[in-house]
């Protein structure tokens, strides 16, 4: 089958890899129908992550169940699945309390030795704690399907991020990034009942998705200049409940900086010198907690898909690029240049 690789920085291909097989008991191997790129696989792509030459790649993707071991129960062939971003058992305490993303055998699509979910096919381990059945009419409707392929990642990791933020009825929240997961976190936001919601960001394409998405105010400053005006609009104050969906020393520092005192900070950006932009000491003094992580997406699935499915929700917007699998690499380069937002992978 045809799989997307990648082998060393800006140097990404779609080859030919071994079809996948069901090897364990509890695995399903399924047909993707639909995947994309995240802002996350570009850190492997500029090569401040390192990669294995030749490993694979994506951790997006839904799809038809092909095949199942003779442990797996909870789906079946021909089902149409949507997988989480890491694969769990659903069985272990971590998964037990929620944190699937802790699981103790979960794992990384993509990672050495494993399918990624930019190619044909994927082997699921662990299938009946890892995919959720979707409703087969969905595979028919090109909308639906992009809807709910932001379960696997951004929708899910936006939700996590305005639950750690304490996004609540009658909440001011502000949202630092604007990329998919940021402009999921508005639109999560939104769901969870926040008054008012304040959007960072300067790219006008991506913050009137923010604005459909219900974002209240848009903030094109950065730095020093964005703080001040995230305060002008709060009467001085800040935000109730602040999303750091970057992870660069700038965001996490302006993220505190216009966090309301005994506010909440919801971080979901991938750390690359986010660190350095805390500073305990403000926090202590200003009573300001810290909240999020890797998003235990596969948790979050039962309560986002029925809004998803009856367009309560609809993340779908986030997705301004189509290609098919030998385009990927294109895909890559035009988010790398910020030319597009994400980009859906078609089968």
């Amino acid at each position: 089958m045809r799989a997307t690789t990648i082998h060393a920085p800006y140097d990404m291909r779609v080859e030919d890899v071994p079809e996948p097989v069901v090897r364990q008991p509890t695995d399903a191997v399924v047909r993707v129908l639909r995947a994309c790129i995240c802002g996350s696989d570009l850190w492997a792509y500029r090569g401040e992550a390192a990669r294995q030459p030749g490993q694979r790649i994506g951790h997006e993707f839904l799809g038809v169940v092909e095949e199942t071991g003779s442990e797996v129960t909870g789906v079946r062939r021909g089902d149409l699945v949507v997988a989480p971003f890491m694969w769990s058992d659903g069985t272990c305490d971590y998964c037990r309390e929620g944190l699937t993303t802790s699981c103790v055998h979960g794992g990384f699509w993509g990672s050495v030795g494993f399918d990624g979910g930019q190619g044909e096919a994927v082997r699921v381990p662990h299938a009946d704690g890892t995919l959720v059945q979707l409703p087969k009419e969905a595979a028919s409707d090109e909308h639906l399907l992009s809807a709910l392929l932001t379960l696997s990642d951004v929708m899910g990791t936006g939700h996590h991020a305005a639950l750690g933020a304490c996004a609540r009825p009658g909440a001011t929240v502000a949202v630092v990034g604007d990329g998919a997961v940021g402009l999921c976190a508005v639109l999560a936001a939104k769901r969870l009942g926040a008054e008012r919601i304040i959007a960072l960001g300067r790219h006008q394409a991506r913050t009137d998705i923010a604005r459909r998405f219900g974002a209240t105010d848009v903030v094109a400053e950065r730095g020093e200049a964005a703080v001040e005006a995230v305060r002008e609009l709060t009467r001085g104050q800040g935000a109730h409940a602040v999303v750091e969906a970057v992870g660069t020393e700038q965001s996490m520092s302006t993220a505190v900086s216009i966090t309301r005192d005994g506010g909440a900070i919801g971080f979901v950006g991938v750390p690359h010198g986010s660190g350095t932009g805390l500073d305990l000491g403000v926090m202590f003094d200003r009573n300001i907690a810290l909240r999020g992580g890797v998003a235990p997406v596969r948790a979050y699935i039962p309560e986002l898909l029925p809004d998803v499915l009856s367009g309560t929700v609809d993340p779908s917007p986030v997705f301004d690029m189509t290609v098919g699998l030998e385009g990927v690499p294109d895909g890559y380069k035009a988010m790398d240049e910020r030319t597009a937002l994400k980009v859906l992978v078609t089968a």
